[in-house]
């Protein structure tokens, strides 16, 4: 006669509680995350402490000023400072390279995403990485040795056939180191990073409606325009974002292919204009006292212009750019 045992099996607790191991990798992020908004945070006070003073003495045309000018009277220093030439060779250089460089980038992404070969994806994905980890002093070698002097053959084609538009109009044509220039070395510049975003993006687009597209008869083309392009717009837009903030805070490239003065300089062929960042480059190893805290100001400005600017860009991708899904 056998005899069964039963046995009770103790019940599992189930705990929803991080193993110690996440909660030191979530403690390590939140450190890092919260050290780059110090960092910024600390960054933003010192610029605005030490230009504070430039600030009152000007007020606010300090912005809008079209003159910088700087003399010492009787041991005293004394000066006007007004950067609002810089700021609008600073949009306009940017903007004219995103104009350019952000359908080059879209386009050299789809490629390398649809139609490279194996081996030439490969290839340009190498180019591209080390194209983006160059230094700017190489960018504006080459600009002002190799592409200035093609630039303003291109200059002058451009002033002759589309001059009837304000912008390619000059008030002489005088083409050498001008914004035109300038915004297209910044253009190969940005192209690394906005091609990267834009691949990636474009990539991660839902395979279920690629296959599907290809289902009902769509070509690849077809299938980009209405499967790919949708979904990775707002990436694109991202890319471009992450360009625009390179291309706003440029110094040495700039520096080296434009002619820095400080004029309302809205035709972009015309050879003369600036941005903050250059100018600042230009103006610091001869400053005085006085002059330097203006200068301090005015990287105040282009910081709060490059977080305004990408604030803006936020929004465009939240509210105003399709996701896709």
């Amino acid at each position: 006669m056998s005899t069964t045992v039963h046995t009770t099996v103790a019940p599992r607790e189930i705990s929803t509680r991080p193993r110690p191991s996440d909660r030191l990798f979530r403690a390590i992020l939140n450190v890092m995350s919260y050290s780059s908004l110090l960092i910024l945070t600390l960054i933003g006070t010192f610029l605005i402490f030490r230009g504070f003073e430039t600030f009152r003495d000007q007020g606010f045309k300090f912005i809008t000023g079209f003159e910088w000018t700087s003399n010492v009277v009787d041991g005293v220093e004394k000066g006007t400072f007004g950067i609002g030439a810089m700021i609008i060779g600073t949009l306009l250089i940017a903007f004219t390279a995103i104009a350019i460089g952000v359908p080059i980038s879209a386009m050299t992404a789809l490629y390398l995403n649809f139609y490279a070969p194996a081996k030439a994806k490969a290839l340009l994905t190498t180019i591209l990485d080390l194209m983006a980890a160059f230094p700017s002093i190489l960018f504006g070698l080459w600009g002002y040795f190799v592409l200035a002097p093609m630039a303003e053959y291109w200059a002058k084609l451009l002033y002759k056939y589309f001059r009837w538009i304000p912008i390619f109009d000059a008030p002489q044509p005088a083409f050498a180191r001008s914004p035109f220039i300038a915004a297209l070395v910044l253009t190969v510049m940005i192209i690394p990073i906005v091609t990267s975003v834009s691949r990636e993006v474009f990539s991660q687009a839902p395979l279920d409606r690629i296959q599907a597209a290809y289902a009902l008869g769509a070509t690849k083309w077809a299938m980009i325009r209405t499967v790919v392009i949708p979904f990775g717009a707002s990436g694109v837009v991202g890319g471009a974002m992450l360009g625009l903030g390179r291309a706003m805070g440029e110094t040495v490239a700039i520096y080296m292919v434009l002619n820095i003065a400080f004029i309302n300089n809205l035709h972009i062929l015309y050879g003369v204009g600036g941005n903050v960042a250059s100018m600042i480059v230009q103006k610091w190893g001869e400053s005085g006292l006085v002059e330097s805290k203006a200068l301090l100001a005015a990287g105040f400005v282009l910081f709060m212009l490059t977080l305004i600017v990408n604030s803006i860009a936020n929004l465009i991708v939240r509210y105003a750019v399709k996701s896709g899904k």
